[in-house]
């Protein structure tokens, strides 16, 4: 579902979001009636507001290299942007990949500053709808916790890009996007098989992660594949146009 565009990037999400919607309402009107599925409800949108920011953060410094960004998907594990393209110099993916990180913890920063000196999350209060200022410090230890997870080396998060753009600069692009996506699937697994004691949630989200990631190398290889094909057809084609040239000039004859 198309919702709006910000700055030419069309905005969209799932289908499954809204059941991801209707079971955070339905949980906050369990615990507190109403007013506990407005805050519940308005939690959500405050902590997905700051996914898309993060995934802006990755559009518009993309963009300002030539990347076109046509839409950035909401799935209830998180955001999705979309690119035409990865650009191959290692500086340039390190530095987009970066700037999803870096809004999470500047939106981090500016909640710390704004929230009176001492406030905190009271886990011991029986209430159950947070208090304003509670709610403000949960998001932002969300912003915290969402710009350190996407640091985790497993591709296509922000850590397996970072680690597939450090290895670019000793490996070809698609040997070093081949050890990143097998990094990522191994800890993917690791955390998949620690996720299943404790929350199903991220057994799903690893799971999402381990099959992206194996999609994207095959979309890489597949790539390098026709590259290489057509590099070859272009060196028969000019090597066919310049024939090589004789030893010895032909003889003019009257």
């Amino acid at each position: 579902m198309n919702l709006f565009r910000v700055g030419g990037i069309q905005l969209a999400v799932h289908f499954s979001f809204f059941l991801l919607l209707a079971v955070n309402a339905f949980d906050g009107w369990a615990d507190a009636g109403w007013p506990g599925l407005w805050w519940s409800s308005g939690l959500l949108f405050a902590f997905f507001t700051c996914v898309v920011l993060h995934e802006l953060g990755h559009c518009f410094t993309a963009m300002r290299y030539g990347v076109s960004v046509p839409r950035i998907l909401l799935l209830p594990i998180g955001g999705m942007a979309e690119f035409d393209g990865i650009p191959r110099e290692p500086r340039r993916e390190l530095l987009i990949t970066l700037a999803g990180p870096a809004v999470n913890f500047a939106l981090a920063g500016l909640l710390w500053l704004v929230l009176p000196a001492g406030s905190r999350l009271d886990e011991d209060s029986a209430a159950a709808v947070p208090t304003l200022l509670e709610s403000a410090h949960l998001l932002m230890l969300w912003n915290v916790g969402m710009g350190l997870f996407n640091f985790l080396p497993a591709f296509p998060m922000d850590g397996g890009r970072i680690l597939r753009a450090l290895l670019a600069l000793r490996l070809p692009y698609l040997r070093a996007t081949f050890w990143a996506v097998t990094t990522g699937k191994v800890l993917c697994v690791i955390g998949a098989v620690l996720a299943a004691y404790y929350q199903s949630f991220l057994v799903a989200l690893f799971i999402f992660i381990f099959i992206i990631g194996e999609l994207e190398y095959r979309a890489v290889r597949r790539r390098e594949l026709e590259e290489a094909h057509w590099r070859a057809v272009l060196a028969r084609l000019h090597a066919n146009s310049y024939p090589p040239p004789l030893e010895e000039p032909p003889v003019l004859r009257s």
